[in-house]
């Protein structure tokens, strides 16, 4: 699957869609492949706040379970109720569907364009 060009994202593979003061974040293709079937999600909650770099959630999958890192400094303001009812949605489509929460960023750490993570992603 290709990296939208329009996202921003992270060594730890969460992607970001800004729009003003908020990001929408996700986790990538990659990682939902790489993760295999999802079964379980932990968000945070909604007016918790997350801080860049360190875990804010949990990722389950018929493998393994997986730390979810936030990507930017911020409030979270809404979560994605239908990945927390169908976790399935991470693996068929992590850039539409399957996003997982807004946050009101604070602060952001410098993120990659699709063409450095697709270095890293591979």
């Amino acid at each position: 699957m290709t990296n939208p060009t329009h996202l921003s994202y992270t060594i730890e593979h969460e992607w970001l869609e800004t729009t003003g003061d908020t990001a929408r974040i996700g986790i990538t293709a990659f990682a939902a492949d790489a993760l295999g079937d999802i079964v379980f999600v932990d968000l945070p909650a909604v007016r918790s706040t997350v801080v860049a770099g360190t875990p804010c959630g949990e990722l389950e999958s018929t493998k393994s379970v997986s730390d979810l890192f936030a990507p930017v400094d911020g409030e979270v303001v809404e979560v994605n109720q239908a990945v927390v009812a169908d976790p399935s949605l991470l693996n068929s489509d992590p850039f539409g569907a399957g996003w997982l929460f807004v946050v009101r960023v604070t602060r952001s750490p410098e993120l990659l364009d699709a063409a450095a993570y697709d270095g890293i992603a591979r």
